[in-house]
């Protein structure tokens, strides 16, 4: 059985490109050089990888939520995010 490829608006894949023009990736040594304040900490891991443990202070969203969840749980749109899996 062949699963169909999920097409895409031109809209939704704009809106994409842009936040992804905006997103720094960071390996475990940056983030350790990074202030401890002014950033949220985001956990994205699924609930049970939560559970068996995290990082001090972060915050749980997970993929399937974050989405939804984002602009309740951070409303300040220009908040500065380190998320991590």
């Amino acid at each position: 059985m062949t699963i169909p490829h999920k097409v895409h608006s031109p809209g939704f894949l704009a809106l994409v490109n842009d936040a992804k023009s905006r997103i720094e990736e960071v390996d475990i040594a940056a983030y350790q050089t990074m202030p401890c304040e002014g950033h949220l900490l985001i956990d994205v891991r699924e609930d049970h990888e939560w559970a068996a443990g995290h990082a001090a202070g972060a915050i749980h969203m997970s993929k399937g939520t974050i989405e939804r969840d984002i602009e309740t749980r951070v409303p300040d749109a220009s908040a500065k995010m380190v998320l991590y899996c």
